[in-house]
């Protein structure tokens, strides 16, 4: 016995045991019992038939007693696979109000019965997916649960990994270091790559004529030069060409741009080889070297046609009168004697040239520019063979 209410020992459901009337005590103590629950609780659940624990968060369910009088024999809670029968009866004797239900004893009927297959896969289906807890799921509703958005781009990413992949490219984070030149990337296919500059490795062969090359998509460029394939074609004057970058450059012929410019003059340029070669100029550097008597130059197509003359190669013939040349400047420019097309004009008098070159020489006539100096006696030519030939009048050769 606590706090004057009597709990009595369950008693096996017999048909003596069922509720008898209640006498008049029990009925003045129900009646003060109502008027104390109707006074108002102010922690009422929200939903009927739920209430809240006060240790844990998770609302309980509770089945409200009999009104008095009445009792109930059998309930079947709901739900599939919930069809265990359970049986209660009311304690005849109760105090301040309080019905206590009892359980039947536990008998062959009240078993439950086993889960059917289909609950089973669902059963399962819900643990896996609150035991895999991602707690960085997408903000927005109509991305997949496996997609990730990258907050900067808002591009869309398979997954978690892939995205910290993705951000490196936002905060310029370059994790792999070259162990040779300590250069960094962004990436290990990258690094992979550079690497090969220092071994020396070239993996992808051309199956036409052997040549080597670093990377996949080098040598698919250059199996274009077999192929004859030029799929990228200008949209002012549809020249094609073998590569986007080639398009690129030249697309900047019809716009005037020219993004690069030069630190020391300011010359600018429609590409950054174009800068790199110019600014040369300025370090004197010369990277090319030829391997018959180590002549140098600052340009790579400079020392190809340099070779030729070891080689006695001319491999751009005129087509009409077949005369050959080392390269395809002078053929192009050979061939407007054949045309008589004078491209480029001067623009003090007007006269006209077949090159650039030329007509650069002639416009040191007007402005009396002479570039080209005497090493012995100082005298200025606008011309270099002009200063070779004054050159011998020192040697005697």
């Amino acid at each position: 016995m606590s706090s004057g209410i009597a709990f009595e020992e369950p008693v096996p459901l017999i048909e003596e045991n069922l509720m008898k009337p209640l006498s008049a005590k029990q009925e003045e103590i129900m009646s003060k019992d109502e008027t104390l629950h109707s006074s108002g609780n102010p922690k009422e659940p929200v939903n009927p038939g739920t209430f809240l624990c006060p240790e844990t968060p998770s609302p309980l369910s509770f089945v409200a007693a009999d009104p008095p009088g009445e009792s109930r024999e059998e309930i079947q809670a709901e739900g599939p696979g919930s069809e265990q029968l359970l049986e209660y009866r009311k304690d005849p004797k109760m105090s301040s109000g309080i019905a206590f239900e009892e359980p039947v004893a536990l008998i062959e009927e009240n078993i439950m019965k086993p889960l059917s297959a289909k609950q089973e896969e669902i059963m399962s289906k819900d643990e896996a997916l609150q035991s895999s807890g991602n707690p960085k799921e997408p903000e927005n509703p109509g991305l997949s649960s496996e997609t990730f958005l990258c907050p900067e781009s808002e591009k869309c990413i398979s997954t978690n990994a892939n995205l910290g992949k993705h951000r490196r490219v936002h905060i310029g984070e370059k994790r792999f270091p070259c162990s040779e030149c300590e250069r960094c990337f962004k990436w290990k296919s990258e690094l992979t790559v550079h690497e090969r500059t220092h071994t020396g490795e070239k993996p992808f062969a051309c199956s036409e004529c052997g040549k080597c090359f670093r990377t996949k998509g080098n040598l698919t460029i250059h199996e274009r030069v077999h192929t004859g394939e030029q799929l990228f074609a200008c949209s002012e004057c549809e020249k094609c060409f073998r590569r986007k970058n080639e398009l690129t450059v030249h697309e900047r012929i019809h716009t005037g741009e020219k993004p690069f410019a030069c630190s020391e003059c300011g010359n600018c340029f429609k590409s950054k080889y174009k800068l790199t070669e110019h600014e040369r100029i300025h370090t004197g550097v010369k990277p090319f070297v030829c391997s018959e008597f180590e002549k140098r130059f600052r340009r790579k197509n400079e020392l190809t046609v340099h070779e030729r003359v070891h080689t006695e190669e001319n491999p751009f013939a005129c087509s009409e009168c077949g005369k050959c040349f080392l390269s395809k400047s002078p053929l192009t420019e050979h061939e407007r004697v054949h045309t008589g097309e004078k491209p480029f004009a001067c623009s003090e008098c007007g006269k006209c040239f077949t090159s650039k070159t030329k007509l650069t020489v002639h416009e040191r006539i007007h402005t009396g520019e002479k570039p080209f100096a005497c090493s012995e006696c100082g005298k200025c030519f606008g011309r270099k063979d002009s200063l070779k030939f004054h050159e011998r009048t020192h040697t005697g050769v």
